[in-house]
């Protein structure tokens, strides 16, 4: 069965970039590639992608305008936005219901499993409509202070496998759901 990953990188304090859009807390922290939870063993089995407008033009400058994906992306955005110019490169735009783009994901994916590449408005948009099966996370030794959170949600997870990366805790979870709180237990 197909699956719906959100597999990211965080601050210590929850954020996935800074006020800024900028990455450069992470990118200068080391890591094993081939370590714990890594993204070459994650994206072999990854048959689609998306992503918000935010992350996608963050992708765009960083790589020169070169599109590296190689499987069907969406990028969900209200703008109007310039396509990759890369030959072979299967960018599609779209905006509203995650829950049309979700199925769209599927059927490209030829049953490899799907990710949500950033952010975490979006991660959480899917989440809201019971489609965002796990969270992967590489938690870094930084704190931001403020920026883009990870999840701008309450969600219940459930921790399924955690271990180190060199300087990061990469931790995987199953989402449970919303978080509820149990009133009774309040008192």
């Amino acid at each position: 069965m197909t699956k719906l990953t959100y597999y990211t990188a965080t601050t210590l304090d929850g954020f996935i970039a800074d006020p800024d859009d900028s990455l450069d807390w992470l990118l200068r922290q080391p890591n094993d590639q081939g370590g714990a939870l890594n993204y070459d063993d994650f994206i072999k089995d990854i048959g689609a992608i998306v992503m918000g407008s935010t992350t996608y033009e963050w992708v765009m400058r960083h790589e020169d305008g070169k599109w590296s994906y190689t499987m069907p992306a969406w990028v969900m955005t209200t703008r109007d936005l310039k396509p990759p110019t890369t030959d072979g490169a299967d960018v599609r735009f779209a905006s509203g219901d995650v829950r049309p783009v979700y199925e769209d994901m599927v059927a490209a994916a030829g049953g490899k499993d799907l990710w949500v590449v950033g952010g975490g408005e979006l991660a959480g948009s899917f989440a809201d409509a019971g489609l965002l099966d796990e969270v992967v996370v590489y938690v870094a030794p930084v704190v931001l202070g403020a920026g883009r959170q990870i999840f701008p949600r309450r969600l219940d997870l459930e921790l399924l496998e955690t271990a180190q990366n060199q300087a990061f805790v990469a931790s995987r979870y199953r989402v449970v759901g919303p978080l509820t709180e149990d009133k009774a237990s309040d008192t």
